[in-house]
């Protein structure tokens, strides 16, 4: 198949590209910069130019490709006061892709979250998340418009990733949290520290997203987490014995002082079964869970960017 791929040369697209190469596919790969592009011709892919918001690129990229897998999100804006802002430039790709691929069958596999799906229970792919008009929501009503693709001849799946994705090179999630531990002195979680987060290696999600449009059937809601739930003082634990530094609680409403925005997903219990994912695609996690993934020490070895 000939895919094209946005977010090609992040964090999941790095490792998503050579998985669906070494699987015999051609890629195309959207690249906004000279680095990102040069790393897509390293790679082995083709280079697309351009961004989410060049909707006629990406129509044509589509319409040229056998499948679209959409990993892009303007992280730079979102989590820096404009998330409204990010959620709506992705609606507006997402509905470019799914009018390039309308009645051709082919295959469109869209990121989405599991972050806050469904507070204080385990989410299952059944799981319909809330639809409620606030900014986070427009990404979970982005998802939803994507499986609605699937009766107008797309085939459509929206894989939810976990919060963290992990691996040696992120600078997600748990560098913020070893950072803010490093400038802090302390390694903290929020009230009592039973908050549960899913959690997925970055190899094993990459995998997934290349089953899901290699075969997944039109509609399908698939979990891109390994993990069920690692409790965020667990975690907390593992960086406070690597920094050597105290494991402290941190109260509630002091959480957006300490943590900054990350308080607000720290805050979140989340956590999400991934069995309809396994049957459906006979997708079986193998790369190391959270915790042993920071026990090996690589989030350690040089300072991340604060919170």
């Amino acid at each position: 198949m000939r895919i094209f791929v946005t977010g090609a040369s992040g964090w999941l697209g790095s490792a998503l590209v050579p998985d669906l190469l070494d699987a015999g596919h051609q890629v195309l790969g959207l690249a906004r910069s000279d680095t990102s592009a040069a790393a897509l011709t390293t790679a082995g892919a083709e280079v697309v130019r351009g961004t989410v918001d060049d909707l006629d690129v990406l129509r044509d990229a589509a319409i040229a490709s056998d499948g679209v897998i959409h990993l892009a999100f303007k992280h730079d804006i979102a989590f820096t006061g404009d998330f409204q802002g990010a959620a709506e430039a992705d609606r507006r790709a997402v509905d470019t892709f799914g009018d390039a691929l309308a009645g051709t069958d082919r295959p469109f596999v869209l990121a989405g979250g599991l972050a806050g799906l469904a507070p204080g229970r385990v989410a299952t792919e059944r799981t319909i998340p809330t639809i409620d008009g606030s900014p986070t929501s427009i990404r979970s009503a982005t998802a939803q418009a994507v499986l609605a693709l699937a009766p107008r001849g797309v085939r459509s799946s929206v894989v939810r990733l976990a919060p963290t994705c992990h691996g040696e090179g992120d600078q997600g999630f748990m560098a913020i949290l070893v950072a803010t531990a490093r400038a802090k002195g302390v390694s903290g979680y929020i009230d009592d520290g039973a908050h549960r987060w899913p959690a997925v290696h970055r190899l094993d999600a990459a995998r997934l997203f290349r089953l899901a449009v290699e075969k997944a059937p039109a509609g399908s809601v698939l979990h891109g987490t390994a993990e069920e739930s690692v409790t965020i003082r667990d975690i907390a634990e593992v960086i406070g014995r690597h920094l050597d530094v105290p494991v402290t609680s941190v109260a509630p409403e002091a959480a957006a002082e300490h943590f900054t925005w990350l308080g607000a997903f720290l805050g979140m219990d989340s956590p999400a079964s991934n069995t309809l994912t396994r049957e459906l695609l006979d997708w079986q996690p193998t790369r190391p869970g959270l915790l042993e993934d920071l026990d090996k020490g690589h989030y350690f070895h040089t300072p991340a960017a604060t919170a």
